[in-house]
């Protein structure tokens, strides 16, 4: 059973939604195997708590 762990933003539900969709799909493709065992797990992490090259994301 694959699980996908994305770490990420706050996104729209739809985006989410739409992300899973074809995260599961790729591996329903890729291993042939039932859509039911794939498992995607999304951790959004405010702006506020995490950076890249130093800066604060929400300081972008």
């Amino acid at each position: 059973m694959p699980i996908v762990t994305v770490q990420q933003g706050p996104r729209d539900v739809e985006l989410k939604r739409d992300l899973v969709r074809r995260i599961t799909d790729a591996f329903v493709d890729a291993y042939k195997i039932p859509a039911e065992t794939v498992q995607v797990w999304i951790q959004e992490v405010p702006k506020d708590s995490w950076g890249a090259a130093g800066t604060l994301t929400a300081d972008k």
